[in-house]
């Protein structure tokens, strides 16, 4: 069941992130680090080794799965992820049940949207046009054209390029990178349960909500 926490005022700009919160692509990207691994005869990771590292950027992600790697190892690693991420892209993963449906009902309500992920920005470009999505969200940052979660900066980005303080932002994720880089950006926040990380883990970061469902995001609002 859902559980709000606590209340704050109507925010401006709602930020999500992608994988593990709006789009249900763990198992996609446990799939492609595994066979990039295997790519390199290295050890392969354990899908809840790789859901550890959903939501942080490539890089940082490839050398916390793999610490005795190399930077040319690693390279190669990351080249081969991203290959086959590509392949399997050519259609995109579903959502979780009730997210189109609802990102468009706050869209229509007046909500600026913004995307706040991992994913590089030619991934996030790809999804987007894929899912006729490329001009829905007012603003995105991705992590390889700023710093990685959970350093704040993503957030700090958006907050200029809106014009708004952080207390009149909200950002949504699964994970603790989301939950912390929020919090270091000292932004309200709002915790799914069904993603990379479990609730209990983002509880810590003393999120507004905790939600079982996406669309439970309108209550919580």
């Amino acid at each position: 069941m859902s559980q709000t926490l606590s209340k704050t005022s109507t925010p401006k700009l709602l930020i999500f992130d992608w994988d593990g919160t709006l789009s249900d692509s763990v198992a996609r990207i446990a799939k492609c680090m595994q066979m990039a691994a295997q790519e390199y005869s290295l050890a392969v990771p354990a899908y809840a080794d790789v859901a550890e590292i959903v939501g942080l950027g490539l890089h940082e992600a490839t050398m916390r799965l793999f610490p005795s790697a190399s930077h040319y190892e690693a390279s190669l690693l990351q080249a081969s992820y991203s290959k086959h991420y590509r392949s399997e892209d050519h259609q995109p993963c579903d959502f979780f049940p009730g997210v189109i449906e609802t990102l468009q009902e706050l869209r229509a309500e007046g909500y600026q949207m913004a995307v706040a992920t991992g994913k590089s920005r030619a991934g996030l470009d790809r999804v987007l046009a894929a899912l006729d999505m490329s001009g829905f969200f007012h603003s995105s940052r991705c992590a390889d054209e700023t710093l990685s979660k959970p350093h704040p900066l993503m957030l700090e980005e958006l907050l200029s390029e809106f014009g708004i303080s952080a207390h009149q932002a909200v950002m949504v994720g699964d994970t603790e990178f989301d939950m912390q880089m929020a919090e270091n950006a000292a932004m309200p926040r709002i915790a799914v349960s069904y993603g990379a990380h479990h609730i209990d883990r983002l509880r810590a970061f003393k999120p507004l909500a905790c939600l079982d469902l996406f669309a439970d995001i309108k209550a919580a609002l």
